[in-house]
């Protein structure tokens, strides 16, 4: 009895993959358009349309580091018509730094895949004058309290890597969040903002024009997009290693064979050189795999960065 429970179980699983989708697909980014997830999310919706033949359409639903839109697909119904495309913040950290999250990412959301990562470079404005990371951390030192830097949100990378620093260098630097690297990038370029980590293609551009200064890049080794930047491994603080990055998730409930169906044509999708040359141009590595891949790597994150919170008395402001 038990084994034929099973099977039925199996079959019904099998057919619901075999009908899905049957109508449009909304795929909730819980940042604003044209931020990197944005980016990333209509990216994969476009491969996804063409291999299911029914469309996945994007919705931005920003707010609250990116918890809003977070809150609203762990809530919708578990029926893979509400899908989620999301980083960091959301998904493995937010839980640590908002009091009164209002849903549980590793209860309420299901994975589907890891999509893409990327280190992060840190840079100061040029009118700053300091002309690398030493002096950057002397120049901090001497000032607390003066300095401010910009994050895409509590909960992201660029905000709980500043917040690691400032712990482990003993800094006093004034948090300004930003919903996106856009308007961070604007700030900063205006004068209003003295320092934050990005991803590269978002700071690029304006380090090669001489408006802003790279200092160091988030990795154990330096980055092809700016070679010239040393490593945080190089500069002694390899526990600076970070990076941003963005899963594909369901809520919790959603059909195994839905997850499965979407984990494989999404590895198939991001896989492809199309995919990578133009994620590559945003500098992130595709990663792409299966669901319990995911869930590996948002349980090390939140850990790490739950330390990191603690340690450090970050705050969502």
């Amino acid at each position: 009895m038990r084994f034929g429970f099973l099977a039925l179980l199996f079959c019904a699983a099998a057919a619901w993959g075999q009908a899905y989708p049957s109508k449009p697909v909304r795929i909730v980014v819980p940042y604003p358009a044209g931020t990197t997830p944005d980016i990333i999310g209509r990216t994969l919706a476009e491969r996804l349309q063409k291999a299911f033949g029914q469309p996945f359409v994007v919705e931005n639903r920003s707010g609250a580091g990116g918890n809003i839109g977070a809150e609203a697909v762990a809530k919708a119904p578990a029926d893979g018509y509400t899908l989620l495309v999301a980083g960091n913040g959301p998904v493995a950290i937010n839980k640590h730094l908002y009091k009164g999250l209002g849903y549980d990412p590793e209860r309420d959301l299901a994975p589907i895949s890891l999509l893409a990562s990327a280190p992060q470079l840190l840079v100061v404005k040029a009118e700053l004058k300091v002309a690398d990371f030493k002096a950057f951390i002397e120049r901090a030192r001497r000032e607390p309290g003066k300095l401010s830097y910009a994050s895409v949100g509590g909960g992201s990378a660029s905000h709980l890597t500043m917040e690691l620093l400032k712990s482990d260098a003993q800094l006093a630097l004034v948090h300004v969040p930003y919903r996106g690297f856009p308007a961070a990038v604007t700030d900063m370029l205006a004068g209003n903002i003295d320092a934050m980590f990005a991803i590269a293609p978002a700071v690029l551009p304006h380090i090669r024009a001489g408006k802003m200064t790279p200092l160091a890049v988030t990795a154990l080794q330096r980055t092809s997009m700016a070679p010239e930047v040393p490593s945080v491994a190089e500069l002694g603080l390899p526990q600076l290693e970070s990076l941003a990055w963005n899963g594909f998730l369901a809520p919790a409930g959603t059909p195994a064979g839905v997850i499965s169906g979407l984990s494989a044509e999404t590895t198939q999708a991001m896989r492809t050189p199309e995919t990578r040359q133009a994620l590559g141009k945003l500098g992130f590595d595709v990663i792409a795999g299966a669901p319990d891949e995911l869930a590996r790597w948002i349980r090390v994150e939140s850990e790490k960065w739950a330390r990191v919170i603690r340690a450090s008395g970050a705050t969502a402001d």
